[in-house]
């Protein structure tokens, strides 16, 4: 009987991340694998030791991307892959990725690195991005989730406040899609094949996740959505991904980000999916 750890961050207080261990760590039993859930604490990085304890693998659930390399080092298969993981979670490296790849998405600037204690107002380089993508314009920090710390920044005053307090952050300047403000589509991918989809929408937010008050139906995907969603998970090397599409012009899919570790409770509330099978099933048959 095959053994795994699902693994999610034990500083979260939040219910969602314990819930949506179990919903693999469930999955997995189902499969007649023994599953632990296991805090990101739980399991030490002691260099000068082995492990004394080790699964047949690991889906991993946090950004405890030390620890996701950790693991891989000692020779344990990590899904997703801690490159995979470390990409998506900066924003900015998932964004020359995706456009390494030729993936479609909003108009986008990787802001320079500016240490804290300095600034490069007054060189015009702000003056460039502002004439470039011009107002309103979102600005995204590198690191956040649930649809956190993404701005809309509609004047010059917030333009400028913003950069100044994000000195020593990563961040990226990108395009507004007027056309998909309040809307989007989540689409979970396994093993290059989606699974399931839903649209998302808000009446009170530019950010239509659920968490800010969206709310979410079953959506038919089209060619040219289902291609792109595709086409992004490969870009990042995702075997497991939640992509977010935008409606641009024309319903054109844009790509918004592409997540690996997406929640998955929504999708199955919304259309009776369970993404955690697949993904295990996936799992599994690669690993035989």
């Amino acid at each position: 009987m095959k053994s795994c750890w699902v693994i999610y961050n034990g500083s979260l207080t939040s219910d969602k991340f314990r819930d949506q261990a179990e919903l693999l760590a469930d999955a997995a039993e189902r499969a007649n694998v023994r599953a632990e859930l296991k805090k990101n604490y739980e399991v030490m990085m002691n260099l000068n030791d082995d492990l004394t304890e080790r699964p047949d693998f690991v889906v991993f659930l946090d950004k405890d991307i030390l620890l996701a390399n950790f693991l891989k080092n000692a020779g344990i298969p990590v899904f997703n892959d801690p490159e995979v993981i470390e990409t998506c979670d900066n924003k900015a490296k998932q964004y020359i990725q995706l456009a390494k790849n030729g993936v479609d998405m909003p108009l986008t600037i990787i802001a320079p690195k500016v240490y804290p204690k300095f600034t490069i107002e007054g060189t015009g380089y702000y003056e460039k991005v502002l004439e470039k993508l011009g107002l309103p314009m979102i600005i995204k920090e590198g690191h956040g989730s649930f649809g956190m710390k993404v701005y809309l920044i509609e004047t010059k005053e917030e333009f400028f406040a913003k950069v100044d307090e994000l000195r020593g952050i990563d961040y990226v300047f990108q395009e507004f899609i007027e056309t998909s403000r309040g809307r989007d589509i989540r689409v979970n991918i396994v093993g290059g094949e989606i699974v399931a989809a839903m649209h998302r929408a808000s009446e009170t937010d530019f950010r239509a996740n659920i968490t800010n008050g969206g709310v979410a139906s079953v959506v038919e995907l089209t060619a040219e959505q289902k291609e792109l969603a595709i086409r992004a998970a490969v870009a990042v090397g995702a075997e497991f991904a939640g992509v977010d599409l935008l409606y641009g012009q024309n319903e054109k899919p844009l790509v918004c980000e592409v997540n690996a570790a997406a929640h998955i409770r929504n999708i199955y509330n919304v259309t009776g999916i369970n993404v955690a099978d697949k993904m295990i099933e996936y799992i599994l048959g690669k690993l035989s």
